[in-house]
């Protein structure tokens, strides 16, 4: 599957719009590539924008460049509008131009953040054009190999067409740099010298080759360089509305230090949007600039491996990283900023079974982490709730923040890193489990993702062993349908989790490691983890390059649907649901196992039906 919807000359793109064929073969493309129809705005955008940019090619002597529409940045769901591939008039090498269009006739920057902008009716926070095309240059630089040190090749124009310089006066002080160069309607001329600049007129469809061809980088997994992120400097690049959220933050700190005001910022996405990367970016910003920010979380492996990554070696870094349960005492707004990762996972209280009596509080645990910091940030996915009194939710935390007369700023992220960037995958997992309006269907396949079904649990580990051996990362996991015996400091690991001949056991269980198997913590990141099995508490918020799931008998397909067991599961809180919130429980456990890989799952199922289920939807 390529990763552009349409590669034509400007020639060409021009002939096909004045014919009226333009949008009709986008659109196509777009459903066959996506599995749905583009919107009316979109298709929209198409007929308005494309046309715009190849006229100013063709009159600039640029017919031959080649145009690659809607091209997907390398793993992720993002597109660029156009990026234009052709030859440097004076290297002779081949020159990129990545193009971001606006239909915007009039728009406002921020005054307090410039990198942001308001457009008329649209009633929230924009990233300003030259911000988000310089984010898509950053980013392919990054992850292209034909791109690596070659950064000169690569520019970025935003081109607003049905704009005049008068109506986006204040975009325009944001000053020019390499990648990112602002053109008007007033100031067509200079476009087209600026691009006569960058493509000579001749040919481009060998660069596009060059680029769609080129091999991608590996992405920079989020607990390696977490350390050189809180201590030193940035690391990861954000894009879009990743970018937005983290501007909205900082904006937000800069105003409750000069207005005493307070805001809530809600970040939902799904698995992989870069919810986490955003947390670590947030936190090295405040913490490098003298703020009081904390992350938090309400998963033991996920704050334990960030204290041991982020914090190696530097206990005032490890203190970073606490848990949604430590702010039942702490200061009205003592913080500047508290950035609660996983807040799906917020529970009713911060009460536990340890807790004394007399410190039991009725306290919601939502209105605790509201009452800690001037900027609450939370971060969630309401897909990945998976215990009975989870309650973190959009509507959840705002309802508690407006009782509280406090401002709610959601951004939703609609960006895809984890599973490849592949968002037909992720689709395809929602509507396999019946958590949106979708049925269960085909996997059509996507050559960012891979999918495949395993003939048993053996064939399962030997495929990932393959993986292992060839260098990606790999891990195993299975329902928790399979008792969890305590390890014999002796033996060592239980084969707990036994299917015929095969067993292996679960992953440690404490903190920790047990005859070279590490703490249950780290499972998901000590390359000693592959070999046990992991379940939902060890898995959730981490990734991996292969990801194996065994499907046990809490979830077996029956005919046209799903039916979930609650006397299979070995998971007395969840089993203990009511039959309709297992039913939901049990299906966001195995969403959240079957999307932690980046680069493909192989899948297996105990019980025949759902095995012949897998089967018929995947043919490897």
């Amino acid at each position: 599957m390529s990763s552009f919807l349409l590669s034509r000359s400007a020639q060409s793109i021009q002939q096909l719009a004045a014919g009226g064929t333009l949008v009709d073969q986008l659109a196509t493309q777009f459903a066959v590539k996506y599995g749905f129809r583009p919107s009316a705005s979109e298709q929209r955008s198409w007929r308005m924008s494309l046309p715009a940019l190849a006229q100013e090619l063709v009159e600039s002597g640029l017919g031959d460049v080649e145009m690659l529409i809607e091209y997907q940045l390398p793993l992720s769901s993002l597109r660029a509008d156009v990026v234009l591939a052709g030859i440097h008039p004076e290297t002779g090498r081949s020159s990129y131009v990545v193009v971001e269009l606006k239909q915007w006739s009039t728009a406002t920057a921020d005054p307090d953040e410039p990198r942001l902008c308001t457009v008329p009716n649209l009633n929230r926070s924009l990233l300003h054009p030259v911000a988000q095309v310089e984010q898509y240059c950053e980013y392919l630089a990054d992850f292209t190999r034909v791109l690596h040190d070659r950064t000169d090749d690569l520019v970025g124009v935003a081109y607003l067409h049905n704009a005049d310089d008068a109506g986006v006066a204040s975009l325009l002080e944001l000053p020019p740099r390499q990648y990112g160069h602002l053109f008007t309607a007033s100031n067509r001329s200079a476009l087209r010298t600026f691009l006569n600049t960058r493509l000579a007129p001749k040919s481009g469809v060998q660069a596009a080759e060059d680029l769609t061809s080129s091999k991608i980088a590996p992405s920079r997994q989020l607990m390696t360089v977490a350390a050189d992120e809180i201590k030193h400097q940035r690391n990861f690049v954000l894009l879009d509305e990743q970018q937005v959220a983290y501007l909205m933050v900082l904006r937000a700190v800069r105003q409750a230090r000069q207005a005493d005001n307070k805001e809530v910022i809600v970040v939902t996405g799904g698995p992989g949007s870069g919810k986490s990367v955003i947390a670590l970016e947030l936190l090295g910003e405040l913490y490098r600039n003298g703020h009081s920010a904390i992350h938090a979380t309400g998963s033991k492996s996920f704050t334990t491996t960030l204290r041991k990554t982020a914090g190696k070696g530097t206990t005032r870094v490890q203190k970073l990283f606490q848990y949604f349960n430590s702010f039942g005492q702490a200061d009205r707004n003592g913080l500047d900023v508290l950035i609660c990762d996983e807040a799906h996972r917020i529970r009713e209280t911060s009460n536990n079974r340890y807790t004394p009596a007399a410190k039991r509080s009725t306290k919601p645990q939502v209105e605790e982490l509201l009452d800690a910091a001037r900027v609450p940030v939370f971060l969630l996915d309401e897909h990945q709730v998976v215990r009975p009194g989870e309650l973190g939710s959009y509507d959840e935390i705002a309802a508690k923040a407006n009782e509280k007369g406090l401002t709610v700023r959601p951004i939703d992220l609609n960006g895809q890193f984890r599973c490849g960037g592949s968002r037909a995958y992720e689709q395809w997992v929602l509507n396999l489990l019946g958590l949106t309006d979708g049925t269960a269907a085909a996997w059509q396949g996507d050559d960012r993702f891979d999918v495949e079904v395993a003939d048993s649990p053996a064939d399962l580990e030997t495929r990932l062993a393959a993986k292992l051996a060839d260098g990606f990362g790999a891990r195993m996991t299975a329902g928790f349908c399979w008792k969890w015996s305590d390890a014999d400091p002796s033996t060592g690991l239980v084969d707990d989790v036994v299917i015929g001949d095969w067993q292996r056991p679960w992953n440690v269980k404490g903190d920790r490691g047990i005859n070279g198997a590490p703490p249950a913590q780290l499972w998901a990141t000590d390359p000693a983890g592959f070999g046990q099995v992991g379940c939902i508490y060890t898995a959730q918020g981490f990734e991996y390059d292969w990801n194996g799931v065994i499907f046990g008998p809490d979830l077996v397909w029956r005919t046209d649907h799903w039916v979930a067991d609650p006397a299979a599961s070995k998971d007395t809180v969840v089993a203990r649901a009511k039959p309709s919130e297992f039913d939901r429980l049990i299906k966001h456990t195995y969403k959240v196992l079957l999307t932690r890989g980046m680069r493909g799952t192989v899948l297996y199922s105990t019980d025949p039906e759902t095995q012949a289920k897998f089967r018929e939807l995947v043919h490897a």
